[in-house]
């Protein structure tokens, strides 16, 4: 029988970083700082000068359209599925994360830049066990043809395998799978970039929204192919993005997913609906491990790779 229990302990930075960049949505200068925390922290948000720390979890979700932006109060920050799926991908359990602006910078549109920042970090190990989501029994969402689930992985560890269907070249039919390693994030979906088609990026501007979208952040597409003057990363750049989304949206249950996620034409929306009908359904998954330590401190320094 396979053993769920954390292998590891929950992990924080082992300095801040800085990164400065625009919002892909308000166009406006944002200056990120990513610091060290606590064990049993988790990823908690709070705007430069703000006193509402905003905690990334399902609940704090106030909005799906176009990015995840979490908000309570006036408290509100957009963005943040990139930079999520960075430290799940590279196993940061505990980070506080100041924003100066109304969302999480784009960089290039990929996490490529966040994956730079946490190495310049570096990762170090907390005296206190990783607490996870085991998935115990199937749990569905759709929306028509729209899918996503997630059932249980035997082997343990966490697998994505995503589908996505556009009519439009050059994307069409696009599959995916792969088991979630910190290596086989930087190598697989790290650098994918977000994309999007250019007549709808002029609606979107004519609307006041995408603001801050360019060819420096996002893969913009029109006539059946990508406008970028340098092309595509990968030749299925495009379900590598939607497999980033979705980790960073999962990461949003709160701790690490042990499990075997699956999805067809999903999105933001679809994938926090998932979340949330999981953590709704106790009979679906079992916490293990994560005994809080509040006052944990670094042990031991972790190598680049996670």
């Amino acid at each position: 029988m396979t053993s769920h229990r954390p292998t590891r302990m929950q992990t924080t930075l082992g300095a801040a970083v800085a990164l400065d960049g625009v919002g892909a949505h308000s166009g406006l200068a944002s200056r990120l700082l990513l610091m060290p925390a606590e064990a049993g922290s988790g990823i908690v948000f709070t705007r430069l000068g703000g006193v509402d720390a905003l905690r990334a979890e399902a609940r704090n979700v106030s909005s799906t359209d176009l990015c995840v932006r979490l908000g309570s109060g006036a408290a509100s920050i957009s963005t943040i599925e990139h930079l999520m799926a960075a430290l799940r991908g590279l196993r940061v359990d505990n980070v506080a994360i100041e924003v100066d602006g109304p969302e999480v910078p784009a960089m290039d549109g990929s996490a490529a830049a966040f994956v730079e920042a946490i190495d310049e970090a570096g990762i170090v190990a907390l005296a206190a066990p990783r607490r996870a989501i085991v998935i115990r029994a199937p749990v569905r969402v759709a929306d028509g043809a729209a899918w996503a689930e997630l059932t249980p992985a035997p082997a343990g560890g966490f697998s994505m395998d995503v589908e996505i269907s556009y009519a439009a070249a050059p994307i069409g039919r696009m599959r995916r799978r792969m088991r979630l390693t910190p290596a086989s994030f930087r190598a697989e979906i790290a650098r994918a970039r977000t994309f999007g088609f250019l007549s709808d990026a002029e609606r979107l501007w004519r609307e006041g929204r995408a603001l801050g979208a360019s060819l420096d952040n996002t893969i913009v597409l029109s006539d059946g192919r990508a406008l970028n003057p340098q092309g595509l990363r990968f030749a299925d750049e495009f379900v590598r993005h939607k497999m980033l989304d979705v980790l960073g949206d999962l990461a949003l249950a709160g701790a690490p997913i042990i499990g075997a996620f699956r999805s067809y034409r999903g999105g933001h929306r679809l994938n926090l609906a998932l979340v949330e009908t999981l953590l709704a359904t106790p009979s679906a998954f079992a916490i293990v491990g994560g005994e809080r330590r509040p006052h944990g401190r670094p042990a031991a320094r972790i190598g680049a790779s996670g």
